[in-house]
């Protein structure tokens, strides 16, 4: 593409096939063929706010494959994807149960997506990027995922590429034993970190309930930047002052003691020990589709973030941004522009 990529987001892109209508799949007459996974959704957030982005990943020689691929171009995402002639992209498949929960069921665990390995990752790529994208998602897939991740964390170490990781723990694919290393691992690794408060606690191993205690446990595996996500309830930031806007990893203590300010329900921030504690109350809104809604949030915070705004904006964009997904179905489709979230404080009709 024209522009060299800021960000590259690393991982696995599926094949989505969505029940249009409320029902078990037992009995669902009709789906729609569509695209999904956990970092091409963060590309296509990065992308539609402005910044140039890439997805990395393998796909099948197949038709899913080349899906994926046109999905991601039209997005403006430029595509590095090895083509696997021996394995299909993988598929998962979406169902709307009665009473409004979704249930996604997964078809990966021999797809390409699967067959990731380190000599894969584009070196090159990440070294001239600003940012770094992976999830949890990778090793949960197995050793050659789990492996690219890792080797795709390290040059972007060596390069000065800040690393961002979203835990993403999917219990569908590996039990809480064998995730939770796994997670701290590539948690300890980041440099901006995103979690929610039930994978902060499995990463921690701990019962906490407080989401400050738990983001100042996450940042003391290393990362100079956590966010806790909160669902309802918003989301709560944790910055190393004077790193708000640079890859460093942290340092010193993250003690409690010693705060000052004000951080609540209804927004604010607070300094103690060298960090900022930010929190901003969810925007209300009546929920359609949940699923990409993290994603949201984690695109449109990053995307902040490379463009320079202060933890606050980051923090409030993102909690808009996963609002907005929220009210369309599908993975990715109702991702935000810069105009679909200024229009959330303007009239609620434009002639």
């Amino acid at each position: 593409m024209g522009t060299a990529p800021r960000a590259v987001c690393l991982g696995e892109t599926m094949g989505l096939l969505a029940a249009t209508s409320v029902g078990r799949l037992a009995h669902v007459g009709e789906m729609a063929l569509g695209i999904g996974g956990a970092e091409s959704n963060v590309a296509i957030a990065l992308s539609r706010l402005g910044v140039p982005t890439a997805w990395a990943g393998r796909l099948g020689a197949d038709a899913i494959g080349d899906r994926v691929a046109r999905e991601l171009t039209a997005e403006r995402i430029d595509v590095h994807a090895v083509r696997d002639p021996d394995a299909p992209t993988g598929l998962m498949l979406k169902e709307r149960l009665p009473g409004g929960r979704i249930k996604v069921w997964y078809y990966r665990s021999h797809a390409a997506g699967s067959r990731l390995v380190a000599a894969d990752v584009d070196d090159d790529l990440i070294a001239a990027a600003e940012l770094l994208h992976v999830t949890g998602i990778s090793p949960a897939l197995g050793p050659g995922p789990g492996a690219a991740a890792a080797h795709a964390v390290a040059v972007a170490r060596a390069a000065g590429t800040t690393v961002s990781v979203d835990v993403n723990h999917r219990c569908a694919l590996w039990s809480d034993v064998d995730a939770a290393p796994a997670l701290r691992t590539l948690a300890a690794s980041a440099d901006v970190l995103f979690a929610g408060d039930d994978e902060a606690r499995l990463v921690l191993g701990s019962t906490e309930t407080d989401p400050e205690t738990l983001a100042r446990g996450l940042a003391g595996l290393g990362p100079s930047e956590v966010v806790v996500k909160l669902g309802a309830d918003g989301a709560l930031a944790l910055v190393r002052d004077g790193r708000a806007s640079a890859g460093v990893r942290a340092a010193g203590s993250v003690g409690t003691a010693g705060a000052v300010g004000t951080a609540g329900a209804a927004g604010g921030s607070a300094t103690s020990g060298g960090w900022t504690v930010l929190s901003e109350p969810a925007v209300p809104v009546e929920v359609v589709d949940p699923v990409g809604a993290g994603d949201a949030f984690v695109g449109a915070y990053l995307a902040e973030r490379l463009a320079g705004r202060d933890p606050a904006a980051r923090l409030r964009t993102a909690v808009a941004a996963g609002a907005l997904m929220c009210t369309v179905p599908g993975d990715w489709e109702a991702l935000p522009d810069r105009s679909d979230l200024a229009a959330m404080t303007g009239p609620d009709v434009s002639r």
